[in-house]
């Protein structure tokens, strides 16, 4: 099972051929236009089994199913939190595909949605199998900026009921200290952060890989690079 989280930066309707070599299974985006209200019938056309969700049309999360799987929601309240999504693929595997955002209030921004996530929703995440992947916005090196519900305290809380990042654990790395950037600001090479995760149940990790999109290949579409998530099923 080959699962791809990716932040288009926008105008996917335009973007999502460059993903076709990329062989997925199943493709998390964030920051895309919905199929039934985009003016590309192309871009619907290829949607084909797919959820969406997001408060303007043009820009949400889109998770597309490719390769005869299917994917079907699960229905979570996610209260005013944005922007999660969860779903499972083929009646088997729970995914929560996550786009982090500001709040208006200014508090629990971002990684702190991440943290009200899963004070709502620990329980069904403590039991069967579970992937939460995407576009967190958040590293350990800014827990400076938050004393609850930062970057730690969300890695800590997912650890403790049996989840853990797949990149950290197959590279041994600690957080804060990663090798591969997820997103370059302002597309610039000298501007280099990881925020994109893949954090998988510990009974499926050792079965598991992630790769990261090189920016010699992406910054022409994105800010983001593609996170390529591997499990052998």
């Amino acid at each position: 099972m080959r699962i791809i989280s990716w932040n288009c930066n926008g105008g996917f309707r335009k973007k999502f051929h460059t993903l076709e070599n990329l062989n997925a299974d199943i493709l998390v985006i964030q920051e895309c236009e919905d199929p039934t209200q985009s003016k590309s019938t192309e871009y619907l056309e290829w949607a084909g089994n797919y959820l969406w969700i997001g408060k303007s049309k043009h820009k949400g999360i889109g998770v597309f199913a490719k390769k005869g799987n299917i994917v079907k929601p699960i229905n979570l309240d996610s209260k005013s939190l944005r922007i999660f999504l969860p779903f499972k693929i083929n009646d088997d595997l729970n995914v929560l595909a996550v786009w982090t955002q500001g709040t208006e209030s200014g508090e629990y921004r971002y990684i702190g949605q991440m943290w009200l996530y899963l004070q709502l929703h620990k329980d069904f995440f403590k039991s069967d199998k579970h992937l939460i992947i995407g576009d967190f916005n958040s590293n350990k090196i800014w827990d400076r900026k938050r004393t609850i519900g930062n970057h730690t305290h969300v890695v800590e809380a997912l650890k403790e009921i049996g989840i853990t990042s797949s990149y950290h654990h197959i590279l041994s790395c600690d957080q804060g200290s990663e090798l591969h950037p997820t997103f370059f600001m302002y597309r610039k090479t000298e501007k280099p952060y990881h925020i994109d995760y893949a954090f998988v149940s510990e009974t499926l990790i050792h079965d598991s890989k992630v790769e990261i999109g090189n920016p010699n290949d992406w910054l022409t579409y994105s800010d983001h690079m593609p996170l390529i998530f591997t499990m052998n099923k």
